[in-house]
């Protein structure tokens, strides 16, 4: 398939860097920057700052807490005063 000319965005590589832990990674994007980071292929890649990666999301890095949401049917058993077996 041939695509048109001229009506898609440059997709070129940039580094996305962690902006709480200083993660750097190397990944595809239409995003530009007008900062410049030099990784250590020794290329210069545009820098794109992001507030959250899987480096310092809390699902990915095991901290996350979880409240315990009751389910319909034990709201109803513990509502009720039922205990399950």
């Amino acid at each position: 398939m041939i695509m048109k000319q001229g009506i898609h965005p440059d997709y070129h590589q940039v580094v996305f860097m962690d902006s709480t832990t200083g993660y750097k990674f190397i990944a595809g994007s239409t995003k530009t920057s007008s900062e410049t980071v030099t990784m250590d292929d020794g290329k210069e890649y545009p820098l794109v700052r992001v507030e959250t990666t899987s480096d310092s999301h809390p699902f990915y890095t095991g901290k996350q807490k979880f409240a315990k949401a009751d389910g319909r049917v034990e709201r109803f058993n513990k509502k009720y005063g039922f205990t399950s077996k």
